[in-house]
């Protein structure tokens, strides 16, 4: 099934009752209404964009209030490090909304962030955060890069890539370079593979907008040993180099 598919008339039916159960305010028939019948013919994005501007209308304009109702629906935490897309799929109109208001309450935003990766991703979201506190939600993912929970670490690593796709580029990378180093370093001998792709794809990345930078981070990296993930993660971040 393709990812646009997931977003049918039955999802929209299941998806509102879920709202409704953390947030009585919640206009359920005006959000199905405008929903069910019209999302057929639209590709991925402009689904999730229909899904989210109901949303927006159908809920209280009070984003705090949401985000803290959304908590409650979000569900057992995956239990593999990947399926994230798999599994968690319907929760990505939450993370659209969050994508777009998030720095209403730009610390909430963070905590919640933190919880919705641990069941699908938030790499999205938490760029809009990234590009308006640069300086203290980097200052978070460090924190976040010695979590125990495999997503947590790889959002640390995946929020801040500068060309993420589907994604417009963001440079917080370049402009908090030492920040941004330091979540490389720490993630550089991270034994799960799903985070060592997330840290080589960075280097990938940070070689077509600063490769001098990339040879630094590598070499200083190089002063201190070699594990076998990092071998592999600076494979895997100079692949494209001839």
């Amino acid at each position: 099934m393709k990812h646009k598919d997931h977003y049918n008339d039955d999802y929209i039916l299941n998806f509102s009752r879920k709202i409704r159960s953390v947030t009585p305010d919640f206009d359920e028939k005006y959000f199905c209404d405008s929903l069910i019948g019209r999302l057929d013919d639209k590709e991925l994005f402009a689904r999730l964009d229909q899904i989210t501007d109901a949303l927006q209308q159908s809920i209280p304009d009070d984003y705090s209030k949401n985000v803290q109702a959304f908590f409650q629906m979000l569900g057992p935490e995956l239990e593999q490090p990947e399926g994230m897309f798999n599994l968690g799929w319907w929760l990505w109109p939450i993370g659209r909304y969050v994508e777009r208001c998030g720095n209403e309450n730009w610390m909430l935003s963070l905590s919640f962030l933190k919880e919705l990766t641990k069941r699908f991703t938030g790499e999205y979201a938490i760029r809009p955060l990234l590009k308006e506190h640069p300086k203290e939600v980097m200052d978070e993912l460090i924190i976040w890069t010695s979590d125990e929970n495999v997503h947590v670490r790889r959002l640390a690593s995946e929020g801040v890539r500068t060309r993420l796709p589907w994604s417009k580029k963001l440079m917080v990378a370049l402009d908090e370079f030492e920040r941004y180093a330091v979540i490389l370093t720490n993630l550089k001998d991270d034994p799960e593979k799903f985070v060592q792709k997330s840290v080589g794809n960075n280097l990938n990345d940070l070689y077509k907008d600063a490769p001098e930078k990339a040879d630094f981070l590598i070499s200083q990296w190089e002063k201190t040993g070699q594990s076998k993930a990092q071998a592999w993660i600076i494979k895997h971040g100079r692949r494209n180099r001839k």
